[in-house]
């Protein structure tokens, strides 16, 4: 495996993210153990969750399967840098009291000790805000995450769907009040959805934050799906299914499968390839429901894609160009 350090912290990390969000409902306790064990086993050190995981009626369960994988001992835990998240709303369906959401000091103060019970650990290495709240201050944001850092109850925090302009106030904010900051962005990023690189891949590199690429597939449209329906596999489903009705997306994914089948290569193994060259990057987010999806993602850590076929890629799929000339007419 390969290891890279997220941001400018000391945390040395490997280049794949293990995602959490389909242990619970798509993926039984023991199968998600399972999986975790061979991401482990394999290398990858790096565990991405969030407190809302499990979703519906069943929020907090993914973490809850992560915090069982740990209490079977043998350092797992020590062995693990930890990432979740807080925003989500955790009361009851139904049960929406206020202060139960977003990025109050209040909130934050129960949703990390809620998590932290959950996960069976007594501190979290990187607390990420899943979403921008417009309602609180950033100064109270840091004051709670300072409180938490001054406990031992977390030791980095990160951002998730924040803009570039919104890295920028939360890091400048914190370098005002004497806060180390945020170290990390997870944002959407993959070879179909480059708007990352004009403003918000800029920011976190400026700001000396590491970048973790949610959706690397964007939602299997990257995977093979077209490949998949003609030789009846699995038919795209959700955003895939979407995107595919519309006849420019379908053609660009036919010349991107047709590109692969050209060199050989696998589609979903050359998304996260793709994503691990790119500048800036700390390492992609997999989210696998069974082993053999975890061993697809491990393939491509080692594949190592030719100038060639970069090019071509660039060509199917254009990013918007280097900031600030993109914005230019």
């Amino acid at each position: 495996m390969k290891y890279t350090q997220l941001g400018r912290t000391g945390l040395k990390v490997s280049r794949l993210v293990l995602g959490t969000m389909n242990f619970g409902p798509l993926t039984d306790e023991a199968d998600s153990h399972t999986i975790m064990d061979t991401a482990l086993g394999a290398g990858i050190n790096f565990f991405d969750t969030a407190n809302v995981y499990g979703w519906g009626e069943n929020k907090g369960r993914t973490e809850e399967i992560v915090g069982s994988w740990f209490a079977k001992g043998g350092e797992r835990r020590d062995k693990v840098v930890l990432a979740t998240k807080v925003y989500a709303n955790m009361a009851a369906e139904g049960d929406a009291w206020p202060n139960h959401d977003k990025l109050s000091a209040l909130n934050i103060r129960r949703a990390v000790d809620a998590s932290l019970k959950r996960l069976r650990t007594d501190y979290i290495d990187l607390y990420q805000f899943h979403h921008i709240d417009r309602d609180t201050p950033v100064e109270e944001i840091w004051q709670a995450i300072d409180v938490l850092i001054q406990q031992g109850k977390i030791l980095y925090a990160g951002s998730s769907n924040f803009a570039g302009w919104k890295i920028a106030q939360a890091n400048e904010t914190a370098r005002r009040l004497g806060s180390f900051g945020l170290v990390s962005e997870q944002c959407l990023y993959n070879l179909a959805e480059r708007r990352a690189e004009m403003e918000v891949i800029p920011a976190a590199q400026e700001y000396g934050l590491g970048v973790i690429p949610w959706s690397p597939l964007q939602g299997g449209l990257l995977g093979g799906v077209i490949k998949k329906e003609t030789r009846g596999g699995r038919r795209a489903s959700g955003r895939a299914a979407d995107a595919l009705a519309n006849a420019g997306t379908r053609a660009q994914i036919q010349a991107y499968e047709d590109l692969l089948e050209k060199h050989g290569l696998e589609p979903g193994e050359v998304a996260l390839a793709w994503l691990l060259t790119r500048p800036g990057i700390t390492g992609p987010i997999v989210g696998p429901r069974t082993a053999d999806q975890l061993a697809s993602a491990l393939r491509a850590v080692e594949l190592e894609l030719s100038d060639e076929v970069l090019s071509a890629l660039d060509e199917i799929f254009p990013g918007p160009g280097p900031s600030p000339e993109a914005f230019a007419w």
